[in-house]
């Protein structure tokens, strides 16, 4: 908790002095992590840019096999003034179905955003130390972390792979993984699982305190009410419970009782991490469930946190359906919705280069830069065109929200409404004017609220690049936008887009305006020092069971659903 140490230091100088005075006794890895949550919580610190943490730690985003290989190169090339490029080593073959997915889950920018996102939201973040409240905290690691598994099964089934398995019980044998990273810090490798393994108990926890924990918080979900500390009763009611269940399940300083509900996902987390050294006998390093810039690597990550979706599912099963007043919009329909791209309703998805200096984090004894070369899937840019017919006499507000599915399983088969809500991936959510009679909405897929804006280098930085336009909206919170939509495949994989309008009135919170105060990620990362933007609960409307079997039985005039196809080129 080094950065609750940060609001000590009363000025900008007093608080650089006491980075300065860490940095010599702290180690690496528990710095950066202090000073950045410190940096992006401090007010003196707007407009300070974080430098992107795969820059400060390569060694936790590339296989130590291309590390060790751009020394090798770097030593053996006598100009030290020119640049140096190695390609990023493979982590595995086609022996392992699962290995079709690496390119996803070792995707630098969504490992990145989950590091990101919890400086913005850490575990240990506690309000009445630091004087600031994170409003829907709780939810919101909810909402996160259901969209990165709702994401992932529609990558698995773009791949031709059955959607995952949720992880269900704590004596299962787990399917082996080996990220292939090696710590610089103390020079060990991640520890890898071999297939097979089990959990076992650490020292202070164990498998039965997670068997324990995961009883109470499904009987208070079945009770309706979670008991705090002073063994009062705190209804699960429709506004605040799954905030509440959140902080519990997560679980962080708002939890209303963590000596009797403990903290199941986060010991889950560190449990799977050290199956394979559980006492720490032979001093190996965890593996890379335990650290949340390497996490999303491991399959066990999505399969995990399934199972904690799941639990927060049967929460959200207690609460009744959204009916027509709950979805509607008087007034307000929408005629068509068409998605512009190189041909309409087809989005190509494609592999790009992209390149990373290791110089700014290793020192090759050289000038010139060392940089790693890798790919990333990608998109063509796409815009909405949203047709939006008023019927009343008056300007009305919509939020107009964004989500798309798979519409087919992994057996062909059209998947039920109420199985695919928990499939809709959110890709965009915004205000829109509607004036009386026939609105045409333009909307570019650069501008979504789930992703953030293109990353700053190290070395944009160095140079001052950025740093002054609009430094006081930057948050720097927010998924990939390159991995926005899934990857689709070389037929064109079809999936519904589901567009809806609903009344932007009822929804703010707070005053009508269309300033950013924040240019990226509202949906996922919520607006930095301030409450979240929507009053609706996050995931809407899919968030609620769905008594339909097809999607347009469920559509109300505000809503609609566009059959669009995403198709992979292999090529250039």
């Amino acid at each position: 908790r080094l950065y609750f140490f940060s609001p000590g230091a009363e000025t900008f100088d007093e608080f650089v002095d006491l980075c300065h005075q860490a940095r010599d006794f702290v180690n690496e890895a528990l710095y950066v992590y202090a000073v950045s949550v410190a940096i992006l919580h401090r007010e003196d610190c707007r407009g300070v840019s974080l430098p992107p943490i795969q820059e400060v730690f390569p060694d936790k985003f590339f296989p130590v096999e291309t590390i060790y290989k751009a020394f090798k190169v770097a030593n053996s090339h006598p100009d030290k003034e020119d640049e140096i490029i190695v390609d990023k080593e493979a982590t595995g073959n086609i022996l392992d179905p699962e290995y079709n997915l690496a390119y996803y889950r070792e995707d630098v920018g969504i490992n990145a955003h989950h590091w990101h996102w919890h400086l913005v939201y850490p575990s240990t973040w506690d309000a009445a130390v630091t004087g600031k409240h994170k409003d829907r905290k709780g939810e919101i690691f909810y909402y996160m972390h259901q969209q990165m598994c709702a994401r992932y099964d529609c990558e698995r089934l773009s791949n031709g792979l059955a959607r995952m398995i949720p992880f269900h019980n704590f004596h299962e044998k787990l399917e082996g993984y080996s990220a292939h990273l090696s710590s610089f810090i103390n020079g060990l490798p991640y520890a890898s699982r071999p297939s097979g393994m089990q959990l076992h108990d650490i020292h202070g926890t164990g498998v039965q305190d997670l068997e324990r924990w995961r009883e109470r918080i499904l009987d208070a979900i079945n009770l309706g009410s979670v008991t705090d500390t002073d063994g009062r009763e705190t209804i699960l009611d429709e506004t605040h419970g799954i905030d509440i269940l959140g902080d519990i399940i997560e679980s962080s300083h708002e939890s209303k009782n963590p000596e009797y509900y403990g903290s199941l996902h986060n010991w889950g987390h560190v449990l799977m991490a050290n199956v394979l050294d559980p006492d720490g006998r032979y001093q190996n390093n965890p593996g890379v469930m335990d650290d949340s810039a390497t996490a999303l690597r491991d399959p066990i990550f999505y399969r995990w946190h399934r199972f904690i979706d799941d639990m927060f599912n049967e929460y959200k099963k207690k609460l009744s359906a959204y009916n027509s007043d709950d979805l509607g919009f008087t007034g307000v329909e929408i005629e068509s919705v068409t998605v512009h791209a190189h041909l309409d309703n087809v989005v190509t998805t494609t592999f790009e280069e992209e390149t990373l200096d290791l110089s700014n984090a290793l020192n090759f004894g050289r000038k010139g830069a060392v940089k790693v070369r890798y790919q990333h899937l990608d998109h063509e840019p796409f815009s909405y065109e949203i047709k939006v017919q008023n019927n009343t006499t008056k300007i009305n507000h919509g939020t107009i929200r964004i989500f798309l599915a798979p519409v087919y399983d992994e057996l062909g088969n059209v998947i039920k409404i109420d199985e695919l809500r928990r499939l809709m991936i959110e890709l965009d959510r915004f205000h829109a004017t509607l004036n009386p009679g026939l609105n045409v909405i333009n909307r570019s897929s650069r501008d979504s609220s789930v992703t953030i804006s293109k990353e700053r280098k190290f070395s944009q930085l160095l140079k001052g690049e950025g740093t002054t336009e609009h430094s006081s909206e930057y948050c720097s919170c927010g998924w990939p936008d390159h991995l926005l939509i899934p990857k689709g495949n070389d037929k064109g994989m079809e999936f519904h887009l589901f567009v809806m309008v609903t009344d932007h009135l009822k929804d703010l919170v707070g005053q009508l305006t269309d300033k950013n105060v924040c240019v990226d990620a509202v949906s996922y990362c919520g607006v930095k020092d301030d409450l979240y933007p929507d009053r609706k609960a996050m995931g809407y409307p899919f968030d609620r069971t769905i008594h339909a079997d097809t999607v347009n039985e469920w559509l109300l005039s505000n809503m609609s659903v566009t059959k669009v196809k995403i198709l992979h080129s292999s090529g250039n």
